[in-house]
């Protein structure tokens, strides 16, 4: 019902190449979403976020994410890898808040530093953000981290545990 609502405002006139929706979003999609992004920003409703995945896979592609701490940016910011703002958490002044933080860290330090290239063409500080965020983020961000983090967080207890109830029921 609500993607029906956003759908139907998309189409309107007034909203005309402003709201983009994709229908049928995949693994094939976000691999083209994602190549062609230089920052991920993200503004949830703290502590709304869900886990924020679509910026952890940005950022192991070397994309700066710019978000609220709130969800994985909380863990995965650092300072050198992206950019991040508190979020207001009163609704009254929220919109105004986060608008001047976006403006002032857009003006003040993202486009600066984007277009910041010697005579060379590239903009080294940039650069050395997208490997700070790769560097920072692959390890911790990543499948193999939470299959080893199950294996010997969880797994053993569980074992423990499913022995015991074997052990348990088998007195019956």
């Amino acid at each position: 019902m609500i993607l029906q609502r956003i759908y139907e405002f998309a189409q309107q006139p007034d909203f005309g190449g402003r709201i983009g929706f994709i229908e049928d979003y995949g693994e094939q999609m976000a691999q083209y979403l994602v190549h062609g992004v230089d920052v991920w920003m993200n503004n949830p409703i703290p502590p709304m976020e869900a886990c924020g995945t679509s910026g952890m896979k940005a950022s192991l592609n070397g994309v700066l994410n710019l978000s609220i701490l709130d969800g994985w940016w909380i863990e995965g910011y650092n300072g050198n890898n992206g950019w991040a703002f508190s979020g207001e958490t009163s609704p009254e002044s929220r919109d105004a808040s986060d608008a001047n933080a976006l403006y002032s860290l857009l003006e003040n330090e993202i486009v600066p530093l984007y277009y910041s290239a010697p005579i060379d063409g590239i903009p080294h500080g940039w650069v050395k953000k997208m490997k700070e965020t790769i560097k920072s983020t692959s390890a911790t961000f990543s499948a193999r981290r939470m299959v080893k983090e199950y294996v010997n967080k969880y797994y053993p207890s569980l074992l423990t545990c499913a022995e015991n109830e074997c052990r348990f029921c088998s007195l019956d």
